[in-house]
């Protein structure tokens, strides 16, 4: 910004102001990618690759920033994997290529891509890209130098991509339907252009090993990512794209609303069904947030975390201005330069993207009128954010900084579910120190390990407190009483037979009979007593 620049930004925004400098004092550049030590894995030392950096500064300066910072070769690997894949949209886009000429290089580009030597000025001349596509060969070139395994990810994308969108050219230049007609029409389109770009980023980042090898198999949720990008572009561009007799928007959308054409949403006299349309082309877009914020919680790689965080909140900060701005029919339109750099600065982490994600949603709330045909389903997807937030970082545990200068999470007390929290907390720690908890488990074995000097495992198990000395009192109990049954019914059936047969017996005394009987019962009861066992 020149210096004039600045002074009118500090009269007239003086807390933009504070945010640029900022971000111009404290932001970092992670990585310098002309630095002789970066040469092995950004290939700046070779010409044709500093050729494909200056490509990427051309045609994307928002996303080139980011890429340039990922860390190791991928940085190279993912410009080149962007450069293919403009390459490819710019043949697509060229309204001025017939179709006969268009198919084959569309259907044929995953070929063309790995040819060396191979490039295409054929292109009209206004494409803004079209220079790419000239020098082509350089991509080519540097595309063949990558590993396989990133080289066979990006062709598989490439090839996945050329044939969707030839089917939509195809679509349009033999049926004259210059329009998507349904929603999910749109969603295949968004798909081939941008939900592929995301399936191929996730493999090519499992591949670099920098995260987990099922990040790379994410399909419905890298999909969700780009289309939730893909379609943030699609809104704001709305004037530009229809000025370039380029449509987007799917009729089924804003022909509900009464409109004939989609330039007739920018005329005199439209505004307030065209804002409606508008506000349901959102709604369409919120479908994927809660995905892209899962999508996040899963990275861990630092460099690529930010790689994919920003242009998320780019894009819901991109929403919330679009949204109810009757400015965005009139001309394109952008998030300011503070509110970016405060983006950039802010999104390091999956809470504080969760925060932002928040925050927009509100805002976005705050503009809905309950007169908007979509105001209910606004509602309910906006709603899905907060609670996807309030899950995973509920609002009654705060962040703080400890007296050792390390976070630590607090429970609010003055919130109802953190005072809940903490008595369930107290009332556990209270049964663990009675030594109940064991009892409440129904039993469970408590086992405990002690480890020897060098550090292998010597397994001690107990089966609960006292089980072992229960379980032989049992036992003892157990047989006791058993063999005090055997001798009690022992000794009626001998009173029975004595009794009933002693009439017949010469010599018989009945009260000395009964009276060794007693004895022997007495004296087997004593034995069974002291565990002698003896009569």
């Amino acid at each position: 910004m020149a210096a004039t620049n600045w002074v009118v930004l500090l009269l007239t925004h003086p807390l933009e102001f504070k945010t640029l400098l900022q971000f111009w004092l404290y932001y970092e550049q992670k990585r310098d990618i002309k630095a002789i030590q970066e040469h092995p894995t950004s290939g700046w030392d070779r010409q044709s690759m500093q050729r494909c950096w200056a490509f990427l500064d051309l045609t994307s300066r928002s996303f080139a920033a980011v890429i340039k910072e990922l860390e190791g070769d991928l940085a190279r690997t993912i410009c080149l994997f962007y450069l293919v894949l403009r390459g490819l949209d710019t043949v697509e886009d060229d309204m001025t290529i017939p179709d006969a000429v268009k198919q084959p290089i569309l259907r044929q580009f995953h070929v063309h891509t790995v040819t060396p030597g191979w490039k295409f000025d054929g292109c009209g001349p206004n494409e803004k890209d079209r220079q790419l596509l000239v020098e082509y060969d350089v991509v080519v070139e540097e595309l063949n130098r990558l590993p396989a395994h990133y080289r066979e990810v990006i062709v598989d994308i490439c090839f996945k991509m050329e044939n969707g969108m030839a089917d939509f050219a195809h679509k349009a230049a033999s049926t004259g339907s210059i329009y998507l007609e349904r929603i999910e029409d749109y969603d295949l389109y968004c798909h081939y252009v941008a939900g592929l770009v995301g399936e191929g980023l996730s493999r090519i980042f499992s591949a670099s090993g920098k995260e987990a090898a099922w990040i790379g198999s994410q399909l419905e949720l890298s999909n969700s990512m780009g289309l939730l990008l893909q379609k943030t572009n699609i809104i704001r561009d709305y004037r530009e794209d229809t000025d370039d007799q380029r449509f987007f928007w799917p009729r089924e959308i804003w022909g509900r609303y009464g409109f004939e054409e989609m330039k007739e949403m920018y005329q005199p006299g439209n505004e307030q069904r065209a804002q409606w349309v508008q506000s349901h082309m959102v709604v369409d877009a919120l479908r994927h947030a809660v995905d892209a914020l899962d999508y996040l919680r899963f990275l861990k790689n630092q460099t690529v975390f930010n790689f994919c965080a920003i242009p998320a909140t780019m894009a819901i900060a991109t929403l919330e201005l679009c949204f109810m701005n009757p400015t965005m029919f009139q001309r394109n339109i952008k998030i300011r330069k503070a509110e970016a750099a405060s983006l950039i600065m802010r999104s390091t982490n999956p809470r504080e993207v969760g925060l932002i994600f928040r925050s927009y949603a509100r805002r976005i709330h705050t503009k809905a009128v309950p007169t908007d045909p979509n105001f209910l389903r606004l509602s309910v997807a906006l709603s899905k954010i907060e609670q996807w937030f309030e899950h995973n970082y509920p609002s009654f545990v705060r962040i703080v900084e400890g007296a050792d200068g390390k976070a630590r999470a607090e429970v609010d007390e003055y919130d109802a579910r953190g005072r809940i929290l903490n008595a369930q907390n107290a009332r556990d720690a209270a049964l663990l120190q009675k030594g109940k908890v064991e009892d409440l488990k129904n039993g469970i074995a408590q086992r405990e390990v002690k480890v020897n000097g060098n550090g292998s495992g010597e397994g001690v198990v107990r089966e609960g407190r006292g089980m072992e000395e229960t379980s032989v009192k049992e036992v003892a109990m157990y047989l006791g009483a058993a063999m005090a049954v055997m001798v009690l019914f022992s000794g009626v059936v001998i009173y029975l037979v004595i009794h009933l047969s002693g009439e017949t017996v010469p010599g018989y005394h009945p009260a000395g009979a009964m009276e060794r009987i007693s004895k022997v019962i007495e004296n087997l009861g004593t034995g069974v007593a002291e565990g002698r066992g003896e009569l």
